[in-house]
């Protein structure tokens, strides 16, 4: 196993993992409010699964490397980090029968990833104390099941707010839900990024990015669902809007 000393950017998952704990509870107090709402359900375990990637990042951060934590991480970020939020859109803007033929494709990809990434060896030549990275999995075929599931993820998630801010971006009442569909787009698209940045290496690039990303999907949550100031009326749900 590797030796290294954390830095400041190795703690930046412990603020993420705080604001997902608390996030996750508002969309899920939505939910309920308003069942069945699958797309609210879908949301709020997305930000779980955002929460319980981070911890695993804090966790190794403070008490080092653990072979359970790590193969927590990968399965809940690399797998589990951008697909339940991209299902809440789907089932949002889609047929409910669409929308529950991909969960069942979208789950079996990853339930297929997760056994393997649970079952492979582990190279610990290539352990770091105190840093994560999936480079550790000897069968390194393991690693083939994330790009499809995030791409799938982010081709929804990204392009169901960006659709949806097309959609409103002409009406002045719904200026609110522009907004705040802008800000999800790019707070889904930076976490992605920093993805990429991990698969050749910089781990550090995926905590400050994660950290961006989910700040502003609250950004953004929080304007969708914020009431239209004229006539004291408020959206309806039924809009193809990404956390409404």
């Amino acid at each position: 196993m590797e030796s290294s000393t954390p830095t400041l950017v190795h703690y930046i998952p412990i603020a993420t993992t705080v604001l997902s704990a608390i996030f996750a509870p508002i969309i899920f107090r939505r939910w309920l409010g308003r069942r069945p709402a699958p797309h609210l359900w879908w949301w709020a375990f997305g930000v779980a699964m955002y929460g319980v990637g981070t911890f695993t990042e804090g966790f190794t951060t403070l008490f080092g490397w653990h072979e359970i934590i790590f193969r927590s991480w990968y399965v809940s970020g690399a797998l589990l980090g951008g697909a339940p939020l991209a299902l809440g859109t789907v089932y949002l803007m889609l047929s409910r029968r669409t929308a529950n033929a991909m969960a069942l494709v979208v789950g079996s990809v990853i339930l297929a990833g997760a056994t393997v990434v649970a079952l492979s060896p582990i190279d610990m030549t290539l352990v770091e104390s105190h840093r994560l990275t999936g480079a550790v999995l000897e069968w390194r075929r393991a690693r083939l099941f994330s790009p499809f599931v995030n791409l799938w993820a982010a081709t929804f998630l990204i392009g169901g707010a960006a659709l949806s801010a097309w959609r409103y971006h002409g009406e002045p009442q719904l200026h609110h839900r522009f907004v705040g569909n802008c800000l999800i787009a790019v707070g889904a698209l930076l976490p992605g990024i920093g993805g990429t940045a991990t698969r050749m290496g910089y781990t550090e690039v995926l905590y400050v990015t994660e950290l961006l990303g989910i700040v502003l999907i609250w950004m953004g949550y929080s304007w969708n669902v914020r009431s239209v100031p004229s006539s004291g009326s408020t959206a309806s749900d039924s809009s193809p809007s990404p956390a409404t």
